[in-house]
């Protein structure tokens, strides 16, 4: 909405005191209505120009003084834009509280990280799953955490706080403070830009701070389990059921590639035939909502017949009686040593043994496995499944008998060839 009339004076505040010096105010007029707002300089009443509003001189004083009344004029007439951008009504109350940062609700950092995870909470099971959630309230702490570090005082920042400076320190706090790697530092900082790029959407931030801040990951190679030390596990024999139970449940991941989630969530009911007439699993990924379908291998049938009798499964309709996510990785950490396995044993590592050593060092195509893991892109699934030497070694020893029979035939179709170079096999 435009004013009728807009103008500004500077001018000298009269005060009690008897001496020269006095406070420079602005008053700003929109149409009729005045207000005035101090520019917090003093000066000397006897060096004043009252009609132009400025100092008069040619010292070096006079000069920075009009300077810097001159940026305070530009200041104004910004605001004064900004209300007309925002399609504001224009008056002299709203270009100073604009100016003074009173025209709207202060923003706070912590109050906006707190409303959003609220809202995940409320959207459990809908859009969000609990471990997502409780990632974001990890980070929650971590940024509490480290606002206290780098300003003393558990009190909240206004939003339009936040700069490259603010991130970079940020970095710098989860990597020495809290000692984290630097991909578990870009996955921290990732969830925090969320809570920035909502402040930039809504117009709270005029600019995104993470604009000019590398997070790139570093590529960590992913393991997996050796056929041989899959065999170790599948063939131990353990003296305590509860260590066999979860055995189980961890081979059971790697023949299906399920994330432990998903296992624990498994119903009889999502094994189903499929149309080939055999056993399938249908299931939808509850990291991404992806449906994922997945014939059953035979070493996956067996363990789900060897449960099906499990009252807790009887009772349930669950496929598998599998244990809180705690209680499975610490009894894994002693299942690989009672099997002598080096590897830290995670589902994570069961879901990369699907990928690799169940699946493409067998010769399954990529997007079929791509599409059994539950990916929506296939570049997961090629950060997934490195594959392993043995496999390379498979697929060179084919190529080196192809090459072999290929020299056989041209030695057979011209007797004076010679091939010196293979003489030793």
């Amino acid at each position: 909405m435009l004013e009728k009339s807009f103008g500004l004076l500077f001018f000298l505040k009269k005060s009690q005191n008897q001496n020269d010096d006095r406070y420079i105010y602005l008053k700003i007029t929109a149409d009729g209505k005045s207000k005035e707002l101090s520019t917090k300089r003093k000066w000397e009443s006897c060096k004043w120009n009252a009609n132009k509003g400025r100092a008069y001189g040619n010292s070096e004083s006079v000069k920075e003084l009009n300077n810097f009344i001159d940026e305070f004029e530009r200041t104004v007439y910004q605001a004064k834009r900004f209300l007309m951008e925002s399609n504001k009504e224009i008056t002299a109350q709203a270009v100073k509280d604009v100016l003074t940062g009173n025209y709207e609700k202060k923003r706070m950092i912590l109050e906006i990280f707190r409303h959003h995870n609220d809202q995940m909470k409320e959207l459990e099971g809908i859009d969000y799953a609990r471990g997502t959630i409780g990632r974001y309230e990890i980070s929650y702490g971590h940024t509490k955490a480290f606002m206290k570090w780098m300003y003393g005082t558990d009190e909240d920042k206004d939003i339009r706080e936040l700069d490259h400076e603010f991130i970079s320190q940020y970095s710098f706090w989860l990597k020495t403070v809290r000692k984290c790697n630097h991909n578990s530092t870009v996955k921290y900082l990732a969830n925090f830009k969320k809570i920035v790029l909502i402040c930039v959407k809504n117009r709270w931030l005029p600019a995104d701070p993470f604009s000019n801040f590398k997070m790139t990951k570093k590529t960590v190679e992913r393991t997996a389990l050796s056929e041989l030390e899959m065999r170790k596990l599948e063939l131990k024999k353990f003296e305590t059921e509860r260590l066999e139970i979860v055995r189980d449940i961890f081979v059971f991941s790697c023949y299906t590639g399920l994330a432990y989630i998903d296992v624990q969530k498994l119903k009889r009911s999502d094994v189903r035939y499929g149309a080939d007439k055999k056993l399938w699993l249908f299931v939808v990924r509850q990291k991404t909502s992806t449906p994922s379908r997945i014939p059953l291998l035979i070493p996956a049938q067996k363990i789900l017949m060897k449960y099906r009798d499990n009252p807790k499964c009887s009772n349930t309709g669950m496929a598998l009686p599998v244990l809180t996510n705690q209680c499975m990785n610490s009894y894994l950490k002693e299942i690989a040593g009672c099997c002598g396995i080096k590897s830290e044993l995670t589902f994570h590592i069961a879901r990369h043994t699907f990928a690799t050593t169940v699946t493409l060092n067998n010769g399954v195509p990529i997007e079929s496995v791509s599409k059994m893991l539950g990916h929506t892109d296939i570049k997961q699934t090629q950060h997934y499944a490195k594959m392993q030497d043995y496999k390379v070694s498979k697929d060179m020893l084919l190529l080196e008998e192809n090459l072999l029979d290929k020299v056989i035939v041209e030695i057979d179709m011209d007797a004076e060839i010679e091939v010196p170079y293979l003489s030793s096999y």
